[in-house]
């Protein structure tokens, strides 16, 4: 299925019938991963997931975004999906998508009522950076800024692009110009102020070995996050959905209430 949002071309799968369930996925990642999730939701819900502007095969933003785009594009996507004013909706999130949820949530004043949120390995804890970490970002800034000096770009054009495609993650790496800005906007926003304010029923699911987002942000999120509650799921990492998939849709049933 398709939808236009500020000329953008989003696609998104929707099945089921029911109350309103919307997944959003994760930094790098698209709707496709949550196929078994949704297939499960679907059994009572009616169920969307959006490939988020930029992944997947949904068009990519002609300017960077920052977090507020994200939400802005969040809560179209779901106020368009509702259908009207005041509605009931679940939301999850993972990861990235996770990290927009938790900004989202905390606007008491949306067009809808979130009345269950899901965070699966949410991204949203900035942590102080290690004195090694510090080291290879003043590397990289002063490798930036030589390779973009002018004589520098007019005897070597693509010097720094292919310079910033070997520096950061994987996913900086694997990003177009717009959307590796568009990371860097997103990544180094703390949300740990905005935690209180969610007043949703919130379910938090994490992989104790993930490393992308380590346990202890769940627990942060649990312990901020008024009458949250933890599922830990053990041997799984980043991607606890699909590495506990049995064990997480169980979780999930028993959150929703799904037979």
């Amino acid at each position: 299925m398709e939808w236009m949002y500020q000329n953008l071309r989003v696609d998104y799968t929707e099945m089921g019938q029911g109350p309103l369930a919307v997944l959003f996925h994760g930094w790098g990642a698209n709707k496709e991963l949550f196929g078994a999730v949704m297939k499960t939701l679907s059994a009572k819900y009616r169920v969307a997931a959006p490939d988020i502007p930029g992944f997947g095969k949904s068009q990519e933003p002609a300017q960077p975004w920052d977090l507020d785009d994200y939400c802005d594009f969040a809560r179209a996507f779901v106020r368009y999906l509702a259908g009207e004013d005041g509605a009931e909706v679940i939301l999850a999130g993972h990861s990235h998508g996770g990290r927009i949820l938790i900004r989202l949530t905390a606007d008491h004043d949306l067009p809808f009522s979130v009345t269950k949120l899901i965070l699966i390995d949410s991204a949203g804890i900035v942590h102080e950076k290690t004195p090694k970490q510090l080291r290879r970002i003043k590397r990289y800034k002063l490798g930036k800024k030589l390779l973009g000096l002018g004589p520098v770009k007019r005897l070597f054009p693509h010097a720094l692009e292919n310079f910033q495609k070997r520096s950061g993650s994987a996913d900086y790496r694997a990003a177009s110009p717009v959307m590796r800005s568009s990371m860097v906007k997103v990544v180094n926003r703390d949300l740990r102020e905005y935690l209180p304010r969610i007043q949703a029923e919130t379910l938090l699911v994490w992989g104790d070995q993930d490393r992308d987002t380590p346990l202890e942000d769940g627990r942060l999120m649990e312990q901020s996050i008024p009458g949250a509650g933890l599922a830990v799921l053990p041997g799984a990492g980043h991607y606890c959905f699909l590495d506990r998939q049995y064990q997480f849709l169980a979780v999930m049933r028993s959150f929703l209430e799904i037979p």
